[in-house]
């Protein structure tokens, strides 16, 4: 099967299940992306100017545009998407210019079975395009939320844990050295650490705007915010007891419900209260289990993580037991505050997937 043909099949089963197919455009406001995204996005990202020198950017993926699409039409009411077509990122070793097709569900409030429906139309999309000996990877950012929560921690040691575990370096990334000259800027460090990561970027571009602070060595303004906030992200130290309970979390692995009672019995070990966050996962793995999903096979690890500030709960990725490079053919996972970030007025819950088409083309069977 062809990637269009993939496409074609798995749009045709998307619209089936009320998902009506968009097309955003393929130029995009490239500031959007950077600021939700990182400056690791941005190199990734084919930039380019309009007339009046905007930044804009070849798409480099559907979910924000299609987001940015929802809250034009339907603000905070409930709407399915699907869609299918190329993208346009950097890739080491992979063609610039790929496929993608996926489906986006925006504003539904049954949290639990719109992610099992989501998780399951991902492999019944699969096995329409002929993939079906696969493996499903879980995970869930609200579980590690919730957990570093309620150990307390202050705002600098939460965000920096968050980005350690995110990163995929875990907690050994909190022994490393402080970034050279970070004192030297201490106080701005202090004014930031605890802001939501958007509001200290503002405040710290304001700062470079009342100095008449527009690059530095080739650098916006915004570019430098971001290594601030990088920088503030490190302060902060973390106590050996709440070092050892997330040490202990990370290490949990197994099928949803083998997970949910090793999360229970550290939480009521180490004293924490985590029912909110474990009811809603095990609440997810009942809906999936009535879909038909064989959740004893499928893998949750506590160490998968996303590193964008905009997922909030589940995350799932699948792969193809015969691809050497271990990549996913199919992500996606919970991403509950994207919309406030692109300007929504509440928080809109929302959760969908994405088909790397050029991954799967050859290896369906």
């Amino acid at each position: 099967m062809t990637e269009t043909d993939a496409i074609l099949a798995l749009i045709a089963l998307f619209e089936r299940e009320g998902y009506a197919r968009v097309e955003p455009p393929v130029l995009q406001p490239a500031d959007v992306f950077v600021d939700l995204s990182g400056e690791d996005m941005r190199r990734r990202m084919f930039v380019t100017q309009d007339a009046s020198g905007t930044e804009l950017c070849l798409r480099p993926e559907y979910t924000i545009p299609v987001c940015l699409r929802h809250l034009g039409t339907h603000g905070a009411e409930p709407a399915g998407y699907s869609y299918g077509g190329p993208v346009f990122r950097m890739r080491p070793g992979e063609t610039g210019e790929f496929l993608q097709a996926g489906l986006e569900s925006i504003g539904r409030r049954d949290i639990s079975a719109t992610d099992a429906e989501i998780l399951g139309l991902a492999l019944e999309g699969l096995g329409q395009i002929g993939l079906t000996n696969v493996r499903v990877r879980i995970g869930d950012m609200g579980l590690l939320n919730a957990l570093v929560d309620a150990l307390g921690l202050a705002p600098a040691a939460r965000r920096r844990v968050i980005r350690a575990i995110v990163s995929g370096r875990g907690l050994a990334a909190l022994n490393e050295p402080e970034p050279q000259g970070q004192a030297e800027h201490a106080g701005l460090l202090a004014a930031i650490e605890g802001q939501a990561p958007q509001a200290a970027k503002a405040f710290v571009e304001d700062i470079l705007s009342i100095a008449g602070i527009a690059r530095v060595g080739g650098r916006s303004a915004g570019e430098i915010a971001e290594r601030f906030l990088a920088r503030a992200a490190n302060r902060g130290g973390l106590g050996d007891e709440a070092r050892a309970v997330i040490e202990r979390y990370l290490a949990i692995s197994g099928d949803p419900d083998q997970a949910a009672e090793a999360v229970r019995q550290l939480a009521q070990e180490a004293g924490l209260d985590l029912s909110a966050a474990l009811d809603l996962f095990e609440e997810r793995t009942g809906f999936m289990a009535a879909r038909g999903l064989d959740v004893g096979a499928f893998s949750f690890a506590a160490t998968f993580a996303r590193n964008l500030d905009y997922y909030t709960g589940f995350i799932f990725e699948v792969q193809d037991p015969g691809r050497a490079d271990g990549k996913p053919v199919v992500g996606g996972g919970r991403y509950d505050r994207l919309l406030e970030h692109l300007g929504a007025d509440e928080t809109i819950p929302a959760v969908g997937c994405s088909f790397w088409l050029d991954r799967i083309a050859g290896s369906a069977r």
